[in-house]
């Protein structure tokens, strides 16, 4: 039997829309905005594998994560949705929309384009590692080691929200730290899959961020012919917290005008 994804619905709307976030994130980076949505859509807030409260697995490749959605979509009865990722969770909506047109309504890649990236996490992943829990007595002996690595407060607080009391007393991290670092440079710099999307497609990217460069879109338009990229004003990778009000306008209008 397959382990089904840990979600939080929000709204009763007639169409379904699924929300996956990025690396280290979870359904809770989400609530803010999925009130938004849930006014016109049935929201999904979802957690990932080895993420939030979702399930962890020794396998956090992308075919594994993108079948997980594909299995939460049947669990729960939705035959066709919109489909929302914010970087990791906009490359897995990539390779769902290159396997799985049929059952894609709008597609929305917030801050991610179609290829393989560098890596450029190391310097998480080693003070991720650095945090032995069996010494850790509270949250912030934890920040204290992320200040060692991590310059950038806004990094440093989104890396904490996982940090919680686990069952035998300890803290821990809720993602599954061992697997996502064994599987991160498939991750982060896999080809993408074969296929074309013909159907509604919004690439957002922040204004600030290099993520999304101008010659990718000629990439973006070979696989989604149909797509849309626009850029979220005064926001760099976060940008649906940096800027969640013209993020929020340009989701909902591109799924209401379609």
């Amino acid at each position: 039997m397959n382990e089904i994804l840990h979600s939080k619905i929000v709204g009763s709307g007639e169409k379904h829309l699924l929300v996956l976030h990025g690396l280290f994130g979870q359904l809770d980076n989400w609530n803010t905005l999925g009130k938004y949505f849930g006014e016109e859509f049935t929201t999904h807030l979802i957690d990932l594998r080895n993420h939030g409260r979702s399930f962890h697995n020794e396998d956090s490749s992308l075919k594994a994560m993108t079948q997980d959605i594909v299995n939460y979509m049947d669990t729960n009865h939705i035959e066709k949705a919109h489909l929302l990722g914010h970087s990791l969770g906009g490359r897995i909506v990539i390779d769902f929309a290159m396997q799985y047109q049929d059952r894609l309504d709008h597609l929305i890649v917030a801050d991610m384009a179609p290829k393989a990236y560098q890596p450029h996490h190391n310097t998480i992943f080693k003070a991720l590692k650095s945090v032995n829990f069996e010494e850790i007595a509270s949250r912030k002996d934890v920040e204290n080691i992320f200040e060692q690595y991590i310059p950038e407060v806004g990094v440093r607080q989104f890396l904490m929200k996982n940090v919680y009391h686990a069952e035998n007393g300890q803290y821990a991290f809720r993602f599954n730290l061992s697997s996502l670092d064994k599987y991160y440079q498939e991750l982060i710099g896999s080809e993408l899959l074969k296929g074309v999307f013909n159907g509604p497609t919004l690439f957002l990217g922040g204004a600030n961020s290099n993520y999304i460069l101008a010659e990718d879109e000629i990439m973006i338009k070979e696989r989604f012919p149909n797509a849309e990229i626009k850029k979220i004003a005064n926001a760099g990778h976060w940008l649906h917290a940096e800027n969640p009000k013209d993020f929020v306008t340009e989701v909902v209008n591109f799924l209401l005008d379609k």
